[in-house]
């Protein structure tokens, strides 16, 4: 069946207010859990301070989230036909409130189950969100809209980064924590209301079990034309957090960057990478070819990546409109991803689908840092690093130009 031909059955939803309210609830949810999990990693300086916990613990913390995250994304299917979207999203966000919670024990198991209970929210998100947000965007809108929700990622990082130091810094690094537990309680309560237009088309007596962890699979194998898209967002991922994770210290270490100029340069990343969500979503849309788009992305993030290599001795300005542009891309691409594959389903599959791309999605983002560290352990340079974590998302991003519109399923 091809995509133009295909004809969605779950039950379009035409709100009222429009696609405002939804888009807003599921860009809200979105930012929240995202200021949950870097909550740690944010705040780790004050507890390691007090608690001695080894900086080292981080990466396994970060594993730790996305490893729950890929599993417990897997049922969400399941999930969304007997809650429904928004109860599954408050959901998410409660075990997200319990996660950040745990963190305020200050001890190693308490931190592990935190990583846990956040990881089982933030799987599950982007299934519910893909699952309601394509019952109300318009065809010509849709990957605007997924792109808009998907700027909540990097929103909830930089608000997180902007107000959790100071309040760590003012009254201890746990009421930090438990402004963020409250912001998870709130929103959830918040979306409330919402929920008897937005669960409409839920099935109380749907079924859930260990078969529900199988329906992700068969909607991703019936779909072969969809695995170029799949393994794409494996590479990109693994740039896009190389690109967190070490642009810092190859800064400081490489370029000779004070630790406030290397954090300037992350900053400037983020930012870019909202504007390039937004921009890359517009011009899917009126370009309709969305394929060529990511394919564009992945192009600019790896020459970007391996140009990097080679520009220390670039001015400061020009350094930072070379990580503009690689933010934009690297962090750009993800509403556009998640709007192909929601197009692509089959009519009631759009969580499912959804549930198998992130699979292989969150697996990139578990590859690329400790791959990236490993190539650093050998005795290679930064530079070097990223121009090979760079080459695989080059490479996708020429084989998703050169396919132009999406195949045919």
């Amino acid at each position: 069946m091809s995509r133009g031909k295909r004809v969605h059955t779950e039950g379009s939803l035409r709100p009222s207010g429009g696609v405002a309210m939804p888009v807003a609830a599921m860009l809200a949810a979105q930012a929240v859990l995202s200021m949950a999990t870097v909550t740690l990693p944010i705040l780790a300086p004050a507890v390691a301070a007090e608690t001695g916990l080894a900086f080292s613990l981080l990466g396994l913390f970060v594993a730790l989230v996305y490893a729950s995250s890929m599993g417990c994304g897997l049922v969400s299917a399941a999930l969304v036909r007997r809650w429904g979207a928004l109860r599954l999203s408050q959901l998410c966000l409660l075990a997200a409130c319990a996660g950040v919670g745990l963190l305020a024990t200050g001890h190693v198991a308490g931190m592990a189950a935190a990583a846990l209970l956040m990881g089982l929210g933030y799987g599950p998100l982007n299934p519910a969100s893909s699952h309601l947000l394509n019952r109300v965007a318009p065809p010509n809108q849709r990957s605007r809209i997924f792109s808009l929700k998907q700027t909540g990622v990097p929103v909830g990082a930089l608000l997180a980064g902007g107000l959790l130091p100071p309040l760590a810094s003012w009254n201890g690094w746990r009421s930090a924590v438990w402004a963020v537990c409250g912001a998870c309680a709130v929103l959830a309560l918040l979306l409330q209301p919402l929920r008897a237009t937005f669960d409409s088309d839920r099935q109380p007596r749907g079924r859930v079990g260990l078969d529900s962890l199988a329906e992700p699979l068969r909607v991703a194998l019936a779909d072969r034309g969809g695995r170029p898209l799949a393994l794409s967002s494996f590479c990109y991922a693994a740039l896009q957090l190389c690109l967190g994770t070490y642009l810092v210290t190859f800064l400081t270490t490489r370029n000779g960057y004070t630790l406030v100029e290397a954090g300037l340069a992350l900053a400037v990343t983020q930012a870019a990478g909202i504007a390039g969500r937004l921009l890359s979503g517009h011009v899917a849309d009126r370009s309709g070819q969305p394929r060529r788009v990511m394919g564009a992305m992945g192009c600019l993030m790896g020459v970007c990546a391996i140009v990097s290599a080679f520009a220390s001795a670039w001015p400061t300005p020009l350094l930072l409109l070379l990580y503009a542009v690689f933010g934009a891309s690297a962090i750009g691409w993800n509403g556009v991803y998640l709007a192909e594959v929601a197009q692509r389903a089959p009519a009631g599959a759009v969580s499912a689908a959804t549930a198998a791309a992130l699979f292989v999605t969150f697996a990139g983002v578990l590859a690329g840092p400790p791959v990236f560290a490993l190539m650093i352990e050998s005795g290679l340079d930064y530079g070097t690093a990223f121009s090979a974590v760079a080459v695989p998302a080059l490479l996708c991003g020429l084989v998703l130009l050169r396919s132009g519109k999406s195949a045919s399923r």
